[in-house]
């Protein structure tokens, strides 16, 4: 069983929050992050994107090389530079943003960057809303995922949604409406499922967007809440599954861990979407995968940084 991650890495300058400040550099990029959970977790893991051809894109390399990522997938560009982020962090862990992006190398990534065979060898894609942000690479992100469905890999969709990485949320919704009809998991925070259902339904109960999403084909939705309880739903039911208590210091990979853990769960259980499918027929089994996940996610909270917090099969056990 293997997964590929599809979109952006970059460069995460965290701030050690004194004064004068002073920023710390990490290898970064939700899609980036949640290769590295699951390869640390165990699960042969590649990760697919454009790096910019500078110290910035080497790095980001040479850390997934090390975490034992696959980056035979990976490209270099001179057109543009790697994105960067800079990441201050309030009393409660809690992140803000500045974005150095676009421009940024994974935005060029092109259709026929892909190497056709990935989608054959791998069971599961997973991407996130920061490859939709621009027409180009939107189409490219559409392509892969379509690819990936026709080989029966499990499509795996966290939104992450970043507004300030839009240069307009014209076509915000479209495009994540577009990718949740291709996704056989959709993992949204509570806020996000707000956004959606605001932007989408206005002023109507939060079950209706939940019951779309569930009617555009995904088989299972997950729905974060910070330290609150992970909701679940599925066509057939729904539950929820507390998360273990931890000290907050960093959330910066905290949603990433989770879907690595997630994914990496999956990855031994089901070898295909079909399989996945069966196997999310029984509510324990979706019971007992968010709960590792959850735990994942708790270990990566405590401690600094993105691929430095991720956890290890023997952290968790």
């Amino acid at each position: 069983m293997s997964l590929v991650c599809f979109g952006e890495a970059l460069i995460d300058f965290l701030s050690d929050g004194k004064q004068p400040e002073s920023f710390t550099k990490y290898a970064g990029g939700a899609p980036a992050n949640v290769a590295v959970a699951a390869a640390k977790l165990g699960l042969n893991t590649s990760f697919c994107g454009m790096l910019g051809d500078d110290m910035f894109g080497h790095f980001i390399k040479q850390e997934l090389d090390q975490h034992a990522v696959n980056t035979q997938y990976c490209t270099f560009t001179d057109a543009a530079k790697t994105a960067l982020a800079f990441v201050s962090l309030d009393d409660s862990g809690e992140r803000s943003f500045s974005f150095y992006r676009p421009p940024a190398a994974d935005l060029l990534y092109r259709v026929d960057d892909f190497d056709h065979a990935m989608f054959a060898n791998h069971a599961i894609m997973h991407v996130c809303s920061n490859s939709l942000t621009e027409h180009n690479i939107y189409q490219t992100t559409i392509y892969g995922l379509t690819q990936a469905k026709k080989a029966g890999a499990i499509c795996s969709f966290d939104m992450n949604l970043r507004e300030n990485l839009w240069p307009s949320m014209r076509h915000t919704l479209d495009r994540m409406w577009h990718v949740i009809s291709l996704a056989d998991i959709v993992k949204l925070s509570f806020e996000e499922l707000e956004f959606l259902n605001q932007k989408s339904h206005q002023e109507v109960p939060l079950e209706h967007t939940i019951d779309a999403i569930l009617k555009a084909g995904v088989t299972c939705l997950l729905v974060t809440n910070g330290g609150e309880a992970i909701s679940f739903y599925h066509a057939d039911f729904k539950g929820q599954v507390s998360p273990p208590a931890t000290k907050v210091v960093d959330t910066t990979a905290a949603g990433d861990a989770f879907i690595g853990g997630m994914l990496s769960k999956i990855g031994q259980h089901c070898e295909n979407k079909q399989s996945f499918k069966a196997f999310c027929q029984t509510p324990a089994n979706i019971e007992q995968t968010i709960a590792y996940a959850a735990k994942a996610g708790a270990f990566a909270v405590s401690r600094y940084g993105a691929f430095a917090s991720l956890p290890s099969a023997a952290d968790l056990a």
